[in-house]
């Protein structure tokens, strides 16, 4: 009997999306190393779109240790948005979401400012989070000299990205840290339990599959148990954050807690856009195909209207 995954996925998914799959290398994270050479060169083949008018630069932000992050400032930015890549906290880094940053800026109108943060797992938790978090610090302290409005700046990230998003608006709430205009969290990892159906059922899908959820949640914790700034699924109170766009991909194993996120910060009085993507797979907004230019354009278009006057 074929499983009903896999059913499903060969009915279901979108036609155009399913002739790329073959060319997805395996990249199961069980080499952290080889897996980042191989996503750099799988994002070195993505073209990079034109940067005419558009100011990029290389800066340091003074923290212990340092973090690099990459400015993209378009002309006539509204407001900024704090960018983290996805990868499970292991793969991905500037150079990789360099073509993807430009397109934000460019799209969104806004200050786009992606973060080099720690990778695991020679860096677990906390490392990265307070990377991300001491960006968003030194920007609201440093508005003013950026030239970024301190009251429109956002946060937002694809992935392990916007795992990093969601729990860096749950400690500004907590720590009474920098006020967070908007976050966007595409297809984010939210819970380390992988309890939900989509975590629990699939085992096969594209790019994505439960094993390589498991592995680099054990990378990303260590020895450190999960705490709501680790997995935001764990957080018990979700009141007081930021307003949020949330994207889940049909078949991809965070599918359902990015659902279920959406639904408790709704719960809790927080304004929600909820967007769940049929016939897609966790990663292929990254192929250019219609319905990953309908993704791409309707997250430019959330942050474009977040950061508004």
């Amino acid at each position: 009997m074929i499983p009903l995954v896999a059913t499903r996925r060969m009915v279901d998914m979108d036609p155009e999306l399913e002739a790329f799959v073959p060319f997805f290398p395996r990249a199961d994270l069980t080499d952290p190393v080889a897996d980042r050479k191989i996503y750099s060169e799988l994002a070195g083949a993505r073209p990079v779109p034109d940067t005419t008018g558009m100011e990029i630069e290389d800066r340091t932000v003074p923290a212990d240790p340092d973090v690099p992050v990459r400015i993209y400032r378009p002309l006539q930015a509204q407001g900024a948005i704090i960018w983290s890549h996805g990868g499970g906290h292991v793969i991905g880094d500037l150079d990789t979401e360099h073509p993807l940053a430009i397109r934000i800026a460019d799209g969104a109108g806004a200050v786009v400012i992606s973060v080099g943060y720690r990778r695991a797992p020679e860096h677990p938790y906390p490392a990265a989070l307070d990377d991300v978090y001491a960006v968003l610090t030194w920007v609201a302290e440093n508005a003013a000299e950026l030239g970024i409005d301190p009251e429109r700046i956002a946060v937002g990230g694809h992935s392990a990205g916007a795992n990093l998003a969601a729990a860096v608006a749950l400690r500004a709430r907590d720590e009474q840290g920098p006020a967070i205009r908007f976050q966007v969290l595409n297809e984010p990892g939210l819970d380390d339990r992988l309890e939900t159906w989509s975590a629990r059922n699939f085992t096969d899908t594209p790019w994505l599959y439960r094993d390589k959820v498991a592995r680099s949640w054990t990378y990303y914790l260590g020895s450190t148990p999960a705490t709501q700034y680790a997995a935001p699924a764990r957080a018990t109170d979700l009141s007081g954050l930021p307003p949020a766009y949330i994207a889940s991909a049909e078949f991809d194993p965070n599918r359902d807690e990015c659902i279920a996120y959406a639904l408790r910060l709704l719960q809790a009085g927080v304004s929600v856009e909820l967007h769940q993507w049929p016939g897609t797979f966790h990663g292929s907004g990254a192929v250019p195909a219609e319905v990953s230019q309908r993704q791409f354009a309707e997250i430019t278009a959330a942050v474009r209207r977040a950061l508004a006057h």
